[in-house]
């Protein structure tokens, strides 16, 4: 953890994500004074030539308001009727309050498949470009009404780094109902990280709120996906007056800031490693991981395991022995094809080196 000054940058395009915590403090109602105050800020910041992209939770907890249920649903037929009726009143509160200051929202509802399949990525990428260029605001959250565990990220932290490298955006701020991330007496605020290591992670609790998913696990891994594609990220208190202008300008100024790094991935080696969800598992041994870490290809004789049912053109986890995923690519093989082949030497290579990242 660093304590020197962090590069300066301007901060023109920044995503914005505010958590349910947020909107209920421990009432069964919406906070709606607070999420005033957010827009209000978000108006002002417009007004400075800022764009803004939200990421809001909110719809499912606001939907249990309405239909006056206690704790999250458990069935998925129920979470979805929840998430349905909370978009559409989430999204009237957002529409009203945007519109009162001059400015025109957009809803935008994501899946993993929009981020997963590389030409809806793209739409997706072209569509909110189009929307920040017209001056709009897009809010975005998870499409529950369709999300099922297969295609669900279960938590928008990471939905909103995800949405900061396909906007490619100057900042990712993570509004929560904390101050930043804690060290280990639970008062002391760590203002900056410049490496998010498993020293890191163990200062990280999840949340035990009715309303909410997450904690400070999943925004720690969304502030690593922000980081590794080259975007600082700032976990902070949505409460502090002003919070939103005060970040912009000097982004250390509040909660925690994670530094991005040095020489980030590329979009499309982003695009595999954080957006995709791999069709199967290569497992390889000592030898071929030292290869692939050194930028090469990976062959055949250092497969030792194959798991799953992929084709060719498909993007994989590699694991070492012993399970860990170091890399991912886009496969030149079946699983069927590499299955024969595994620990042999052949002429084709299984994954060409430009279709690796390193995780």
């Amino acid at each position: 953890m660093k304590t020197m000054e962090p590069r300066k940058k301007a901060c023109r395009r920044i995503v914005v994500k505010i958590g349910s915590s947020l909107f209920y403090p421990g009432k069964k109602k919406l906070d709606f004074r607070l999420l005033e105050g957010l827009c209000g800020q978000i108006a002002a910041l417009r007004k400075e030539s800022k764009e803004i992209v939200v990421v809001s939770s909110g719809a499912i907890a606001l939907g249990m308001t309405v239909l006056g249920l206690e704790s999250r649903p458990k069935e998925l037929a129920f979470l979805q009727a929840a998430a349905a009726i909370g978009q559409n009143e989430l999204m009237d509160v957002y529409r009203r309050l945007l519109n009162r200051r001059r400015l025109s929202c957009a809803q935008v509802l994501l899946t993993w498949e929009d981020f997963s399949d590389r030409t809806r990525y793209l739409n997706a990428k072209n569509t909110l470009t189009t929307l920040l260029q017209l001056g709009a605001v897009p809010v975005i959250n998870e499409n529950d009404t369709v999300s099922t565990d297969e295609i669900k990220f279960g938590d928008n932290d990471q939905l909103s780094a995800l949405v900061a490298g396909i906007c490619s955006a100057d900042l990712l701020i993570i509004l929560s109902d904390v101050d930043g991330l804690l060290d280990r007496d639970k008062k002391t605020v760590i203002r900056l990280v410049d490496n998010i290591n498993n020293q890191v992670l163990s200062l990280a609790t999840s949340t035990d709120r009715k309303t909410s998913v997450g904690g400070m696990i999943t925004k720690l891994k969304a502030a690593r996906i922000s980081v590794d594609s080259g975007i600082p990220c700032v976990i902070a208190n949505g409460r502090t007056k002003d919070i939103l202008r005060t970040i912009a300008l000097s982004p250390q100024s509040k909660g925690t800031m994670f530094l991005p790094k040095d020489a980030p991935l590329n979009e499309r080696d982003r695009w595999m490693a954080f957006s995709t969800k791999p069709k199967g598992t290569i497992t390889v041994d000592a030898g071929a991981q030292q290869a692939l870490l050194q930028k090469k290809s990976l062959l055949s004789v250092g497969v030792f395991a194959v798991s799953g049912s992929f084709r060719s053109g498909d993007v994989v986890s590699i694991c070492d022995r012993s399970g860990s995923e170091f890399a991912r690519g886009k496969t030149g093989v079946t699983a069927e094809e590499l299955d024969r082949v595994k620990g042999n030497r052949c002429d084709k290579e299984i994954i060409h080196c430009d279709n690796i990242v390193i995780l």
